[in-house]
């Protein structure tokens, strides 16, 4: 019984720690590596928030994408905005909320990317298009009409890259090592 207290207790601080490195990570990538235009930005930070739910599953994506949010909004002297909030938790949640249309190893590895693909292009568009876009007509006060061209065009361009590097990395030996990692201490609970 000690034991397996133990390997718990283990098992929650390598997730934490694997969850702070997504933070940081999506800090470096979706803050200091991104090119911001106003209402738009061009940055890949979407794709750490959704791999941080798929290797850790959705409550720690969705606390990856908060936290990333905040702190990132403090990095750059933002205002909290909360809709953008949520739009950052959802990146982290619903992929990993899909991920049993696309983590079975019986399916063929092409449906296997297609799901994954519909879970990132869906999470996109409630995330990006509506709710980050919400959050900047609300609160921010931006022109929806005068945004939303932009806004689709982004989405329209942005999607696919996501996509594929969504894809590439989670269906990489990083998801075994990660999440393998990290559910190994659960595991040997199981096999006591």
């Amino acid at each position: 019984m000690h034991e397996n207290s133990r390997n718990s207790q283990r098992w929650n601080v390598k997730t934490l720690v694997f969850m702070a490195l997504f933070v940081a990570l999506d800090l470096v990538v979706g803050r200091l590596l991104s090119v911001d235009l106003g209402p738009y930005r061009i940055s890949f930070g979407s794709v750490v928030l959704i791999l941080s739910g798929l290797w850790l599953g959705p409550v720690a994506g969705g606390i990856c994408g908060f936290g990333a949010d905040i702190i990132g909004c403090f990095m750059k002297g933002y205002t909290v905005n909360p809709l953008i909030t949520l739009a950052a938790v959802m990146w982290g949640v619903i992929p990993a909320l899909m991920k049993g249309l696309f983590s079975s190893s019986e399916k063929a590895k092409n449906k296997r990317i297609a799901w994954l693909s519909v879970s990132v292009v869906l999470t996109g568009a409630l995330s990006s298009l509506v709710t980050t876009t919400a959050g900047l007509v609300l609160i921010l006060g931006y022109n929806f009409y005068a945004i939303m061209p932009g806004r689709l065009v982004q989405f329209v361009i942005m999607m696919p890259l996501y996509c594929v590097l969504t894809s590439l990395l989670y269906f990489s030996p990083l998801t075994s090592m990660i999440a393998g990692n990290i559910a190994s201490p659960v595991l040997k609970n199981k096999t006591v």
